[in-house]
């Protein structure tokens, strides 16, 4: 897996086809998450994954006689904040700066500095697009 600089992974996190996967600088991926490789996932800057976020690249083809797996990536681009026990599905862009709220179930693209929730998440809000943190040295404690 390629990770960048003062990224963390916490204890309990699963990894699934890490040669697939690119984590940017700065990004904290939370207890309990789940990465899944199969088809890319490619997760930015200052990212926040929170405890418990699942993100698939792959699932069954519902139709399919034979259970077929498809799937594509999935690409999380720079200061999103995905929040606890959400799902992002395959064939999904989460734009810059936007927020998954807690429980979501993001089935389609989110664009940028949106604010997205429900099953399946919906935008409900617009996010402050003047974002500068660094979480690179916020968990110095670790």
């Amino acid at each position: 897996m390629k990770i960048g600089s003062k990224s963390y992974v916490y204890r309990g996190a699963m990894i699934r086809w890490p040669w697939k996967i690119e984590i940017g600088n700065n990004t904290i991926i939370g207890d309990h998450a789940i990465l899944d490789g199969l088809y890319q996932l490619k997760i930015g800057n200052n990212v926040n994954l929170s405890t418990g976020v699942w993100i698939w690249t792959a699932q069954h083809d519902k139709n399919s006689p034979y259970f077929d797996i498809v799937g594509g990536p999935v690409v999380i681009e720079d200061y999103v904040w995905i929040s606890c026990r959400t799902v992002i599905l395959p064939n999904v862009t989460i734009g810059k700066g936007a927020v998954v709220c807690a429980g979501a179930v993001v089935t389609k693209d989110v664009t940028p500095f949106t604010v997205v929730a429900g099953v399946p998440a919906k935008e409900i809000g617009i996010r402050n697009d003047n974002l500068q943190y660094n979480l690179g040295g916020s968990i110095s404690f670790l």
